[in-house]
């Protein structure tokens, strides 16, 4: 149940990071209340996450995701531009996350 907490904590930081984006400064109105929005539920479920999992590796795995994630919604809904040395950096950050799964973290 802590990894699904942890799963949507990722989702919902994804979706307030895209509505940065989309708010274009704080100027859209929806998008910007929507950042704090699913920026509160994110940070909940990470406090529920934590209860079960290492904050080391919850954590790394939030933002590591969190982070490959926006690139990837980067790439296909704002158009920018895709490089090698982008996508190599993505693989990494995804072994990183692997290998702190692995790595245990659970108690």
């Amino acid at each position: 149940m802590y990894w699904l907490y942890l799963i949507l904590a990722i989702l919902s930081e994804v979706a307030g990071t895209t509505n940065m984006k989309l708010s274009q400064g704080f100027t859209k109105t929806l998008p910007s209340i929507l950042i704090f929005v699913f920026y509160g539920i994110s940070f909940t479920f990470l406090t529920l996450a934590l209860k079960k999992i290492d904050v080391s590796i919850a954590y790394a795995i939030w933002s590591g995701l969190g982070t490959a994630l926006i690139v990837m919604v980067g790439i296909l809904f704002f158009k920018e531009p895709v490089t090698i040395i982008k996508l190599v950096s993505i693989g990494l950050i995804v072994v990183g996350v692997v290998g702190l799964h692995i790595s245990g973290g659970v108690h």
